[in-house]
């Protein structure tokens, strides 16, 4: 198994510092570093994921329906092209990935889709996983021109989270495909966890407050779910991870056992003006006061990060 990804733990703690350090895993605690040297972000010569790929959604755990739109929907709209979706959406958003293709020595394209949703409601492996058992879910979704999301409810324990992630991203070998040209094959899968319960000032800022830094109140999330709206912010962080670096050899900068990519690279960026403790410049609904950069489908509003733009090596935001 390769995992090489983490969500945000530490997102918390090196972005209220300064970086914070995602492994190929959406928010990861690493130690704070203070060096203002700018990224060098380098491609590894590995494949990129192309063509036309499903996103599964693995739940495992008690999700509502009205939860699972969150995420169905955040993943329709990263290939929503419907005119009707104001600006800045999620598709813009996401039309940002596009730079890393068209850097690689093989220019090609990807195209997103949801795929299958598989329900674990009877949580098959109890209530506290390992790694193992995570890679053991994703691999109940289809393994070919796939990723693979895990979504763990929040009364569930996985190993490391909260402690020092909040989501990863991997690969693992394939067990449907077997061998292709003699080769092994792999497929590429993703684990976020509800951190509502468990640390959501780690992994649901700027949701809730932080556990370190600044106290500035929290934002209201704009799904109403200060859960569901922290994990969309992991999943998105480490979906551009995923396809941009899917087997730890793609884009990426410093080692490769804690790379930082595409969103890990802008930890605690949302809009214009962040700084450690404040998430940008962001739209505020009229209605509800919740915080967003993104529109998307269905009258929906996301929170998205920042991703690093290799072309100017800079951290791009919508707004």
């Amino acid at each position: 198994m390769a995992s090489f990804a983490t969500s945000n733990v530490v997102v918390f703690l090196v972005f209220l510092v300064s970086l914070i350090n995602f492994k190929a895993e959406a928010r990861r605690l690493a130690e704070p570093e203070q060096s203002e040297q700018p990224l060098l972000f380098q491609y590894h010569d590995g494949p990129l994921l192309t063509g036309k790929i499903s996103v599964n959604l693995i739940w495992y755990g008690k999700f509502k329906p009205s939860q699972r739109a969150i995420v169905s929907d955040f993943i329709n709209s990263v290939a929503s092209s419907k005119p009707t979706v104001a600006q800045p959406s999620v598709a813009t958003w996401w039309k940002a990935t596009e730079k890393y293709y068209q850097l690689s020595e093989k220019p090609s394209s990807l195209v997103l889709s949801l795929g299958t949703q598989i329900l674990d409601e009877d949580y098959s492996f109890g209530k506290s996983l390992t790694n193992l058992q995570i890679e053991q879910l994703a691999s109940k979704g289809a393994q070919k021109n796939a990723i693979n999301v895990v979504l763990t409810s929040a009364d569930v324990a996985v190993e490391g989270f909260c402690s020092s992630r909040c989501g990863t991203h991997g690969s693992a070998s394939s067990s449907s495909n077997g061998h292709i040209n003699g080769k092994s094959s792999k497929f590429a899968y993703i684990w976020v966890g509800n951190s509502e319960t468990q640390c959501p000032g780690q992994c649901a800022w700027p949701f809730h407050h932080p556990i370190y830094g600044p106290q500035n109140p929290p934002l209201i999330a704009p799904n109403n779910d200060v859960g569901l709206d922290g994990m969309v912010i992991n999943l998105a962080s480490l979906l551009t991870g995923t396809v941009t670096n899917p087997f730890g050899n793609g884009y990426y900068q410093g080692p490769k056992e804690a790379p930082l990519e595409a969103a890990s690279a802008c930890p605690g960026i949302y809009g214009k003006g962040a700084y450690p403790g404040y998430a940008g410049n962001l739209s505020v609904d009229d209605t509800t006061g919740a915080s967003y950069n993104a529109h998307g489908i269905n009258g929906r509003k996301y929170l998205l990060p920042a991703l690093f733009d290799p072309s100017t090596s800079t951290c791009s935001t919508l707004a």
